[in-house]
């Protein structure tokens, strides 16, 4: 998955982040969020790659722009005045003395010119609205998984990003993660698909963090199952294909906190075989979990005809204790906060940075000519490489409605995913 970092001549692109909430800034409510992701992450990499000169100037857009005065103090203190040479400025919309403005990122993105780029992580059933006005505007987009929540709205994306000749991906960063990475080609030489299951898990005070549209915007299933389902069909896609999605819940925690939503999902998966046999899945999700050593609990196990792969991507053998936070096992392959001998900020090797790095560098190699939007299909995980996913965590919804039911998808005959049935 290598992308060329080749830059493009003249001024580089402006960027707009849409959304202000944790893994944008680090910024919750009032304050710095409690989770390992207190300084963000998208703002913080856009700062260092426009330190690098490889991204213009930085615009952010959220619904409340009485957050601003806030968010700027916080990345000033978590960034700012944390790494040498880094500068935390951004142009924000809608103003500081507007308590609501659900438009405001359209404004934003008239600020911007063809060829610039936005990146969206905002509740999950704003994706396909905000992302559409992106590439209505001949901008190249990175949406947050889930990019969105119904196969319909998907292929829609996909066609209008076909025909504005924008690069539109899914920011999954799990396919950056040097294990993940490795454990998808190590799949390919082992046989046929025959069983996957994962489990990922957030403590229960996401949901205090997550109160805006926890349950009314989306559930556990579109924001944790989404990572390994994701991995799964970029491991398998080109010799399976998902035929039906049952879906299982628990509840009871969510409810007593008035939410109105699950506290666990489990989604069951057949699959379909090119050489004829079958296949399942189950993929497990919860964000009702106890505080623990670390954020987020996850792991998977696969099994082809002809091997097995396990990994535990919480636990790597690295263990901190402290008087304030006890044991903890942090993941500096996914950021690294600590800043290098000089001051500076040192997580470039990051997956989470080299996520979004790798889509700043496709727009700044179509801003110099040397590849289309359609060169990363294959590469990025493109709106045009993942409509399989929308169509196995719709589907699970689908059938969490329906108590139960298995719901049915279907597909073309490269097995892309083209509609679901009962």
């Amino acid at each position: 998955m290598h992308v060329s970092t080749e830059q493009p001549r003249g001024a580089p692109a402006a960027g707009l982040m849409v959304g202000t909430g944790e893994y944008t800034t680090g910024y919750v409510h009032t304050g710095a969020s409690s989770s390992d992701k207190s300084a963000g992450m998208v703002a913080l990499t856009l700062f260092d790659l426009r330190r690098a000169g490889r991204v213009g100037e930085l615009s952010m857009a959220g619904t409340n722009g009485t957050k601003f005065p806030g968010i700027r103090t916080h990345l000033q203190a978590a960034i700012g005045a944390r790494y040498a040479d880094i500068d935390v400025r951004f142009r924000s919309y809608p103003a500081d003395d507007v308590e609501r403005d659900e438009r405001a990122f359209e404004r934003a993105l008239d600020e911007l010119s063809p060829g610039d780029f936005v990146i969206v992580f905002t509740p999950d059933d704003t994706h396909f609205r905000i992302a559409h006005a992106a590439v209505q505007r001949g901008l190249h987009v990175l949406v947050t998984k889930p990019i969105v929540k119904q196969l319909e709205e998907h292929l829609a994306l996909a066609k209008a990003a076909a025909e504005r000749d924008v690069l539109v991906a899914v920011e999954v960063h799990k396919r950056w993660d040097p294990m993940y990475a490795d454990a998808r080609e190590r799949i390919q030489s082992l046989g046929s698909f025959s069983f996957f299951s994962s489990h990922m898990t957030q403590p229960k005070f996401q949901l205090d963090t997550f109160a805006a549209w926890a349950g009314k915007a989306s559930d556990i299933n579109y924001y944790l199952n989404s990572h390994h389902v994701d991995f799964l069909v970029w491991a398998v896609q080109e010799h399976s294909r998902p035929a039906s999605v049952t879906a299982l819940a628990s509840s009871g925690i969510a409810h007593t906190m008035g939410m109105d939503t699950e506290d666990t999902i489990t989604l069951a998966v057949r699959w379909l075989n090119a050489d004829g046999s079958h296949a399942s899945s189950v993929h497990t999700a919860s964000w009702v979990a106890p505080k623990a050593d670390v954020h987020s609990q996850q792991r998977f196990f696969y099994m082809g005809h002809d091997g097995e792969i396990q990994v535990d991507q919480a636990h790597r053998g690295y263990t901190v204790t402290t008087d304030d936070d006890g044991l903890t096992s942090p993941n500096p392959f996914y950021i690294r906060y600590t800043p290098d001998a000089a001051g500076h900020f040192a997580g470039q090797l990051g997956y989470g940075y080299r996520c979004i790095e790798a889509f700043i560098d496709a727009v700044n190699q179509i801003r110099a000519g040397a590849a289309t939007a359609r060169s990363f299909d294959g590469g990025l995980a493109t709106v045009h490489d993942t409509p399989t996913v929308t169509a196995i965590l719709e589907a699970g919804r689908r059938s969490l409605d329906a108590d139960g039911a298995a719901i049915s998808i279907a597909a073309d005959g490269a097995g892309v995913a083209t509609g679901l049935g009962a």
